[in-house]
């Protein structure tokens, strides 16, 4: 499959991580924000319309770990089963994972629910800069996490009326992981504000510290391409159940 030479690759292999189900990614600085244009940079009566991923920056991040994929019904039932769970997702008959569902992303879980997974599990949710720079798979530069090819059903799930599909259907990127692009939005620690990328620090940004919306990113099955940029920005309130939206942990390496 033809790769974009243009773009400058930051890291060529993954890096293994202290959990097997985990990514290493490496400390360093990244590029953080939208290089490339949209038809609706022109519009002036609305200023702030896709345009709240920009100014690029440059962002310096600690090394941290990241889940290969996207939390599954199977690891989410053992969260249940725990009874550490406030309850199983609503769709589940019976509280149990959809017979032949088991290998497809978790979703309809609120951003507290997704809060509590992770911690259960000894981990956190990623910081918005920390998904990001996971996300471009150590590309310098590029649209997706395949770089600036167009996206098509061979690179991602998007565009569909079919629902998520099992994780790591498609290719990894560039740091071993998969679905970056489509299949189910993930939720992210920060609070969305949309000056963010202009106000916030350079190094280590956590976002700020309190809001009314919770950064979401990745694009999933029922989306368009423009959203499943590594770029770009969607929020939700963290009361918010969706039948697209799912998780994916992180943490930090042990010392």
């Amino acid at each position: 499959m033809a790769r974009p030479c243009a773009l400058a690759l930051l890291a060529a292999a993954p890096v293994l991580a202290q959990h097997p189900e985990m990514v290493l990614i490496p400390e360093g600085a990244f590029q953080m924000g939208r290089a490339h244009s949209l038809p609706d940079d022109g519009l002036e009566w609305v200023p702030h319309l896709l345009r709240d991923d920009r100014p690029v920056r440059t962002v310096v991040l600690d090394a941290f770990e990241i889940d290969e994929h996207e939390v599954t019904n199977r690891e989410y039932a053992e969260f249940v089963e725990s009874g550490e769970a406030v309850k199983a997702p609503f769709y589940w008959p019976g509280g149990s994972p959809p017979p032949g569902r088991s290998d497809d992303p978790v979703a309809n879980v609120t951003w507290d629910e997704a809060d509590a997974y992770c911690r259960w599990r000894g981990k956190r949710l990623p910081t918005e800069a920390e998904w990001e720079k996971a996300c471009r798979g150590g590309l310098a530069e590029g649209k997706y996490p395949w770089g600036d090819e167009d996206a098509t059903g061979e690179l991602a799930h998007f565009d569909s009326v079919k629902g998520p599909k099992a994780v790591c259907t498609y290719e990894k990127n560039g740091y071993g992981l998969c679905d970056m692009a489509g299949n189910v939005w993930e939720w992210t620690a920060d609070w969305y504000d949309r000056h963010y990328y202009g106000d916030g620090p350079s190094e280590h940004p956590a976002g700020p510290a309190e809001g009314r919306y919770r950064v979401l990113r990745g694009g999933s099955w029922a989306d368009v391409p423009k959203f499943l940029t590594c770029a770009h920005r969607s929020y939700a309130r963290p009361q918010e159940r969706s039948p697209n939206l799912g998780i994916r942990c992180a943490r930090n390496p042990d010392r």
